[in-house]
């Protein structure tokens, strides 16, 4: 991961010519990103899959892939992309061209070999702090789920526990190890 001195807007971010790889925004500092690894893509796609066949029958509101940037400060700007994000039916609204504005409700997380604990904790945190209600860190090392909740609740399930949408995503459950297989 690398990063630029110049501070860029959300809106340079979002006419960024596409160059193949993924871009946030930290306080306008741009950080650039590898391309996942197949795992990665395995594991979020797996996941997503099973919140979809969840939500989607029931219109609980929308699921966003990872590449779609969510506005969370302006002045400077902080745009962030989860993996996979949902927002409850009654936040939806009409959908943007640009960014979407202030947090999702989940964000859903899937850990790389290369990410480092600290910068992980950092951006939980910064998701929490600015809306999110719950942040899911799915590791594909451990076979874990670590749920972060905005009230500071705090869960670590393994493969044999059960995750839950809780009332963010009412009636959601699936075993951990279902994400993973």
């Amino acid at each position: 991961m690398s990063t630029s001195t110049h501070l860029m807007t959300a809106e340079e971010l979002f006419h960024l010519q596409d160059d193949g790889l993924r871009h946030e925004l930290i306080k306008g500092e741009l950080l650039t990103m590898s391309p996942l690894g197949e795992e990665h893509g395995a594991v979020t796609l797996n996941l997503a899959f099973l919140l979809a066949q969840h939500i989607r029958p029931l219109k609980l509101g929308t699921l966003y892939a990872g590449d779609t940037g969510f506005k969370l400060e302006s002045d400077p700007d902080t745009v962030l992309a989860p993996d996979v994000a949902f927002i409850r039916r009654e936040r939806v609204g009409a959908l943007s061209k640009g960014y979407r504005p202030g947090a999702p409700d989940l964000v859903v997380e899937v850990l790389s070999p290369g990410d480092r604990k600290g910068k992980v904790e950092e951006k939980t945190s910064r998701w929490l702090r600015l809306g999110a209600l719950a942040v899911w860190l799915v590791n594909p090392q451990t076979k874990t789920v670590d749920v972060r909740l905005s009230n500071g609740g705090r869960k670590l399930l393994g493969e044999n526990d059960e995750l839950t949408g809780d009332e963010i995503v009412p009636g959601f459950r699936v075993l951990v190890s279902e994400i993973f297989g």
